[in-house]
């Protein structure tokens, strides 16, 4: 099977893909603390998970990730996941692994799984339509910084 749940062992790897993703998105500035990460993943109160995305055949080779927490809706009354970030690897794209990793995700609730998309990215659009996904109309995001 293509992905699996992330261990302790690829707290490298879960960095280097964000780290990675950013620069995709032209963010050449985040460099992740990798001990804080791994508290935050796999310490005694885990605040995330990471499912891993490997290539067919090429089990030791991390091609992509989905980086997730817990929801819960009141309205529908259960619980959820929030995807915050989905990347695969650039060279591993296109052999159905973002699916697969998306896949996953709806495997493991019952309830809604969530995601942000940048307003502009075509390319996501177009890949999230094709698997069936939706945006959410008549929402609008708000945020609280420390």
């Amino acid at each position: 099977m293509p992905v699996r749940d992330a261990v302790f062992e690829d707290i490298e790897e879960i960095c280097a893909l964000i780290e990675e993703h950013a620069v995709y998105e032209d963010n050449h500035d985040l460099k992740l603390d990798r001990a804080e990460m791994s508290g935050h993943l796999f310490g005694p109160d885990p605040k995330a998970w990471v499912l891993i995305a490997t290539p067919p055949g090429e089990p030791g080779t991390v091609a992509g990730f989905a980086f997730c927490s817990w929801n819960f809706s009141t309205w529908e009354a259960r619980p959820g996941i929030w995807l915050d970030d989905l990347f695969v690897r650039p060279a591993h794209r296109r052999h159905g692994l973002g699916g697969e990793l998306l896949d996953e995700l709806r495997n493991r609730t019952t309830g809604r799984v969530e995601w942000d998309l940048q307003a502009g990215n075509e390319k996501g659009e177009a890949f999230y339509a094709q698997l069936g996904a939706e945006p959410v109309p008549g929402w609008i995001r708000y945020r609280w910084r420390p």
